[in-house]
């Protein structure tokens, strides 16, 4: 037992140690730790260089609340009527990610030969944009006031409350229920998200004052244990633990959200670490090199796709096309969520570990590139060369000065008026609009999470 306990201590020590060493390399580097944690799983496991054996129970346990608290901190960025909003203006766009984006995935693992749950799970794989990744990417290269950026959280938005809806229909398939069964547990998913988000928005305030206190040790533990209950209660009626845990989330709000998010937000670092390793250690790195060519096909065709969706979401916001595209590149990465899902049915099929192992290394890297250098790509590759307006031979250049328009114009009071209602000088410029504020302050706190 004393054998036991030591050689937890030190294999356990060692590897946070070496998450801790990665993370402040990925730091300094200016990317995501992601891909290094996901590489230092494939070391410690089984056919890496030095496979773990006494904290792999640990290991697994902790990549179990890692989970638990990714969606729960997920869940507290959010409130209701956020939820609520988002879903009445941007279902349109939340549809058309879906189908350019999921849609693909599934069809990728019917061509294999996978079968119909393994489908819909690398659906969800290639669907879910990595929030911790983009909301990162959107600090670093100061967009945080954009115009675009609320179309990118909204997308974003709509991916998270979809997955209170996706996991547990995925659980359902994994668990190998019939079309009955797995008819009832859409209904009570769908019966559940309805139920929270209604006592949220009447009842918000009152949970949350049952919940609060002065004392952190006390907020830490009642929200903890809340979350913890409440997911395994969710798990049980197979809704997803996950799930559970988010729905917890979007329950509190105001000053005990705020508290909650910054007494836990080291835990879900830890852990949700601890989760990252988990899917490597349980990955054998042998398996990678044989799907690497159609992991990456698929990221290149679901990049394609992600630019696709925030070009359009934006597009219907009315956003300048230089915008539309930084939309699109900024939705490219995938991250913590893919394997989270991927996580779920990793016992369906053998090789869809490896595939979205190897799929979030290339998209997690490939996000932050895509989202610097989107635009100004298609800048450079729409623009039209300019044509010369006089006859040949004529020295006169091809642009002449333009005569001052008439003040009072309908034309200039129209891009005044534009650019002045959004804060800019000229109708092009980025700018922020109302709730990009909001919207800011969400995103600066969820740059904070791994990834």
């Amino acid at each position: 037992m004393h054998e036991d306990i030591t050689a937890l201590l030190i294999e356990l020590g060692a590897v946070i140690l070496a998450l801790g060493i990665l993370g402040r390399i990925a730091g300094r580097l200016g990317f995501s730790p992601i891909p290094l944690y996901l590489l230092a799983g494939l070391a410690f496991g089984h056919g890496g260089i030095l496979p773990l054996a006494a904290s792999e129970e640990f290991v697994a346990t902790g990549a179990e609340i890692g989970v638990i608290l990714l969606l729960l901190l997920l869940g507290l960025e959010y409130t209701a009527s956020d939820l609520v909003g988002t879903l009445k203006t941007q279902y349109v766009s939340g549809a058309v990610d879906f189908v350019l984006n999921a849609l693909p995935g599934a069809a990728v693992a019917l061509l294999l030969g996978w079968g119909p749950v393994a489908a819909v799970a690398l659906a969800g794989v290639t669907w879910i944009s990595s929030s911790g990744v983009i909301a990162k990417v959107v600090g670093d290269l100061g967009r945080l006031g954009n115009r675009e950026t609320p179309v990118i959280l909204g997308i974003l938005v709509l991916e998270d409350l979809s997955m209170a809806v996706y996991l547990p229909i995925l659980t359902a398939l994994l668990a190998g229920v019939g079309l009955a069964g797995g008819s009832m547990t859409l209904l009570i998913s769908l019966g559940t998200v309805s139920v929270v988000l209604f006592v949220a928005l009447r009842y918000g305030r009152v949970i949350s004052r049952a919940v609060s206190s002065d004392n952190p040790e006390m907020l830490l533990l009642v929200v903890l244990g809340l979350t913890l209950l409440v997911a395994g209660i969710a798990q049980q009626l197979q809704v997803s633990a996950a799930v559970g845990a988010f729905l917890v989330g979007i329950a509190l709000s105001g000053e005990v959200a705020h508290g909650a998010r910054n007494l836990l937000s080291p835990l879900r670092d830890l852990f949700a670490a601890v989760f990252f390793v988990f899917f490597g250690l349980s990955t054998d790195p042998r398996q990678i090199p044989p799907v690497l060519a159609v992991a990456f096909g698929l990221a290149v065709l679901t990049a394609l796709t992600k630019v696709a969706t925030g070009w359009y979401a934006a597009r219907r916001a009315g956003i300048s096309p230089a915008g539309r595209w930084r939309s699109g590149g900024t939705l490219v990465a995938r991250g913590e969520f893919s394997i989270v899902i991927a996580g779920l049915a990793v016992g369906v099929e053998p090789n869809l570990g490896p595939l979205a192992t190897a799929y979030v290394l290339i998209l997690v890297i490939l996000g932050p590139v895509a989202a610097r250098y989107t635009e100004p790509l298609a800048h450079r590759l729409t623009r039209k060369p300019a044509t010369p307006t006089g006859p040949p031979g004529d020295p006169t250049p091809a642009t002449q000065p333009v005569p001052p328009v008439a003040a009072g114009t309908a034309e200039t009071a129209e891009a005044a008026g534009a650019a002045g209602a959004a804060g800019r000088t000229s109708p092009d410029e980025p700018a922020g609009q109302p709730g990009t504020p909001a919207a800011a302050e969400r995103l600066g706190d969820a740059a904070n999470t791994p990834g």
